[in-house]
């Protein structure tokens, strides 16, 4: 920590908890609690049963994890590729000239504008347009996997042209001098660099994707039904215990798979 005292140590993590518990970990946990819960007493959930979990792994549940998972991981693939394009592709503008310069703005401009409005007008405009043809995506789960993706790029594309401006430029120039082709220099020199941020940014698109709500709400197929929407049905129809489990199931797969990134990103920085 940056406190060097043994009581502003003490201050700093007393202050840390007050703040964190109530805010952060408070309602999580609540929520926990409610899912093994059958009814609310007073101000503690109460009748503890493990049944709700038995619904919430099978059938319908398990269906809308797996539509969860898979959307999550496509639009997470689809979005560090063409965020890397873009931020690799900016770079270059940027070191270009000034006219350059003014390129990468606009690109970077282009693709910060789904988060800069809300993910509910992002859904309205794919629903917009792709729902008449030349491309009619409307219906199918590839609308839902697209908005998902123009959602997360913005934070793939951000993630990764932080990390290519702390980028040391000595290694490359070095391989080039060597007689390294550049795309030898992009495969083996800059990409093998980028990966640790690569990684990081592939989990954020992730937990992203899992927790989207708003825009999925217009756009989802019957047969292609995330899990935050059937929490979103469950709790609008009053089974909040219910909900409450499948919310546990939801912040369990995504912390699982945050982890398994997180273990690679780790063998990644010691490369």
């Amino acid at each position: 920590m940056l406190v060097h005292s043994r009581t502003g140590r003490w201050t700093a993590w007393v202050t840390f908890a007050v703040l964190f518990v109530p805010l952060f970990a408070l309602p999580l946990l609540v929520i926990v609690a409610a899912s093994f819960s059958t009814n609310w007493s007073g101000a503690f959930p109460s009748g503890p049963t493990t049944g709700h979990y038995a619904a919430a792994v099978r059938g319908e549940s398990l269906q809308a994890l797996t539509t969860s998972l898979v959307t999550a991981v496509t639009a997470s693939l689809i979005a560090l590729t063409v965020g890397t394009w873009a931020a690799l592709a900016g770079a270059a503008l940027g070191a270009s000239g000034k006219a350059g310069a003014r390129g990468k703005k606009v690109l970077d401009a282009l693709f910060m504008l789904p988060v800069a409005v809300p993910s509910v007008v992002v859904g309205l405009a794919v629903l917009v347009a792709f729902s008449q043809p030349p491309v009619l995506l409307n219906g199918t789960r590839w609308i839902v996997i697209l908005a998902h993706t123009v959602l997360v790029t913005a934070f793939a594309h951000q993630s990764v042209s932080a990390a290519i401006r702390r980028l040391d430029p000595m290694y490359e120039q070095a391989a080039a001098s060597l007689g390294a082709r550049p795309s030898y220099v992009l495969l083996r020199v800059r990409l093998p660099l980028l990966l640790p941020s690569l990684n990081a940014a592939a989990g954020l698109c992730f937990a992203l994707s899992m927790g989207e709500l708003s825009a999925t709400m217009m756009l989802y197929p019957p047969d292609w039904m995330p899990l935050p929407v059937l929490i979103f049905t469950a709790t609008d129809r009053g089974s909040l215990f219910t909900g409450s489990a499948l919310a546990v199931v939801l912040m369990g797969a995504t912390l699982l798979a945050l982890l398994a990134v997180s273990r690679i990103r780790t063998k990644a920085s010691f490369r």
